[in-house]
Order: structure tokens, then C-alpha cells, then sequence
């Protein structure tokens, strides 16, 4: 059976950490970067089915550019932009992207993942 891949990119080590051991409890297979570099080098080699991305991230690149990349790409991996201390209007997220402010509940976020992965699921099978 097919595992669904998630990309969590995210600078805070704890948030990372707990968001990457509840969605594999779930199932997923998932796959961290600190970065958007890492992400973008993780987006090169693997097949991704979700990407959850704060926004704010170290190295001059911020999660809504990863999703800006992404949106622009052949690579139609819908994501979930998270941010603490940032606003994300709606008219700013690419297509396929989605803002949820911090704090968030995993149950919740667990919840955006397998719809978002389902969604994918459907399409693929049209």
C-alpha cells in the first residue's frame, strides 16, 4: 500500500518534532527540513503529497516562497502555510495553499493533511 508523503518545513525544533510524530502516528510518511533549502532539495528527489511550511524561516527565503515554487512547478503539492506571527491574507497564498495561524491543534492540522492528501487521491484517479 501507498504511504503519503509529507514535507514539514519548519525552524522551530519542538513544533517540527511533535507535528512530524503526530502525522506519522497517522500513517504518513514524513520527511523534515529546517529550511526552505532543505525543502527544495527534499522536493527534488522525493515524491511529496502534502507540504505544511511556516512562513517565517531562517536562510532569506520564508515558507511563502516555497509555496510560490511549488505553485509555480509541475509538481501541484498542495501546502499549508503556518505562522505564529505573521498574517497570511488569502489574495498572497498561490493556488493549492492554505494559512493556518499558530497555535494550531494537531487533531486539526491531522485533520487539513488528510483532507488536502484525499483531495490529491481523487484527482489522480479522474
Amino acid at each position: 500500500m501507498y504511504k503519503r508523503t509529507v514535507l514539514i518545513v519548519e525552524d522551530e525544533l519542538l513544533i517540527r518534532i511533535v507535528l512530524a510524530d503526530t502525522l506519522a502516528d497517522e500513517g504518513y510518511d514524513v520527511i523534515e527540513a529546517g529550511n526552505v533549502l532543505e525543502a527544495v532539495a527534499v522536493l527534488g528527489r522525493r515524491k511529496i503529497d502534502a507540504v505544511i511550511t511556516d512562513v517565517d524561516m531562517p536562510g532569506g527565503l520564508s515558507g511563502l516562497d516555497l509555496a510560490r515554487m511549488i505553485s509555480s512547478s509541475d509538481m501541484k503539492v498542495p501546502v499549508i502555510i503556518t505562522s505564529g506571527g505573521s498574517i497570511v491574507r488569502p489574495e498572497e497564498l498561490p493556488s493549492d495553499t492554505v494559512f493556518m495561524p499558530k497555535p494550531y491543534g494537531m487533531n486539526v492540522i491531522s485533520a487539513m493533511v488528510r483532507e488536502m492528501t484525499a483531495a490529491e487521491t481523487r484527482k489522480m484517479a479522474s
